[in-house]
């Protein structure tokens, strides 16, 4: 039997039934779910190589994007299932055989208090100007986060917000702002494009996916300068590495000009780790913040400054409402939200983490 519409949808409905974050769809394996931290096959048959190629030719054709299905190499797409809910769909071959992995999008856009976020994010959102990152791993719920934050524009704010995705993930509707979402390969052949055009699109907020190269990030930078709030993501740990590879994404000759830049643009920069609950399943986020006061932008302007950033976080928290990672690991902690255990295995110096704890 092929791997039809009717048999996708219903593989994604088991899926959001046992409260799966992923679908895993591979050639020669049964689906596969993620659950919390853990991946388990199904217990049906494996799929064949037909089998994935269908799915992927089923999500394919919901847009008006055009594949074929055996020569791609790597996609990414939305996929959206009504009254079910939407999908990040990757699609990649893997030993000559097409592969999938399906990521659930809620449909309702979360806030700061569902996800268990500091309310301080909302100021960070209002911010009228300057670059504000959300940067972690894969999967740490960077783009749940920039949802939270766009909806906490659209609750409060009366803005025009320009997103650019590939692929659009979380569906907004307007209340107080308008939301103009341009997805690429389908609203813009490319991210470089949609930046470079957008100032005329009069924004007040650009949210942009994910910045991945020289390019992306000179041009965001550029919106920045111009005088508009810019929301993006990176895929780094941490701030610091997060701040050296803004910097080192442009050519040697011209990191002191990308250093003074980042100095004079940069708002906020907020970190993510998801650790495990302690007390029931899930995952909770502990985050490391970074707003840019005059300490910290003086400590990036200085080629040796870097080293100094997260002191000045740490020293910040009542003031300014920064904080390390390890600050609010500790905090979890002792609200009871986290172990000892998970807190170590996540702090950015555990040697460092035990020994506040032992001097406690």
């Amino acid at each position: 039997m092929g791997f039809d519409v009717t048999r996708l949808h219903e593989l994604l409905r088991i899926a959001l039934h046992y409260g799966a974050s992923d679908v895993h769809l591979r050639a020669g394996d049964s689906p596969a779910l993620r659950v919390g931290d853990d991946l388990a096959a199904l217990k049906v048959d494996k799929l064949s190589p037909d089998d994935t190629l269908d799915a992927a030719r089923t999500i394919l054709a919901s847009h008006s994007r055009t594949f074929d299905p055996g020569s791609i190499r790597e996609v990414d797409i939305g996929y959206g299932v009504p009254g079910l809910a939407r999908f990040r769909a990757h699609i990649y071959r893997q030993r000559g055989s097409v592969a999938l992995v399906l990521r659930v999008v809620p449909t309702v856009i979360p806030s700061f208090e569902s996800l268990e976020l500091p309310e301080s994010l909302g100021a960070v959102a209002e911010r009228p100007r300057g670059l504000i990152l959300v940067t972690g791993t894969t999967g740490s719920g960077k783009t749940t986060t920039l949802a939270a934050m766009i909806g906490h524009l659209n609750r409060t704010q009366r803005l025009h917000i320009v997103t650019i995705e590939d692929p659009i993930e979380f569906l907004h509707s307007n209340v107080h702002c308008a939301i103009s979402q341009r997805e690429v390969g389908t609203d813009t052949e490319s991210l470089r494009d949609a930046l470079r055009s957008v100032v005329r699109e009069d924004p007040d907020v650009v949210l942009v996916g994910e910045l991945r190269d020289h390019d992306s990030v000179d041009t965001a930078l550029k919106a920045a300068e111009t005088g508009h709030t810019v929301l993006a993501t990176l895929h780094t740990p941490d701030t610091l590495k997060t701040l050296h590879r803004l910097v080192a994404l442009f050519p040697p000759e011209e990191q002191d000009n990308a250093r003074r830049r980042v100095a004079e643009s940069i708002e906020a920069v907020v970190s993510q780790r998801l650790v495990p609950r302690a007390q029931k399943p899930g995952r909770v986020a502990a985050l490391e913040i970074l707003i840019a006061t005059p300490a910290i932008r003086d400590a990036l302007r200085d080629p040796h400054g870097m080293i100094r950033v997260r002191d000045l976080m740490e020293r910040g928290r009542e003031q300014w409402g920064t904080q390390s990672f390890d600050q609010h690991l500790l905090e979890l902690f002792h609200a009871g939200k986290i172990t000892r255990a998970d807190a170590l295995a996540h702090a950015t110096s555990p040697a460092d983490f035990e020994r506040t704890l032992l001097l406690e």
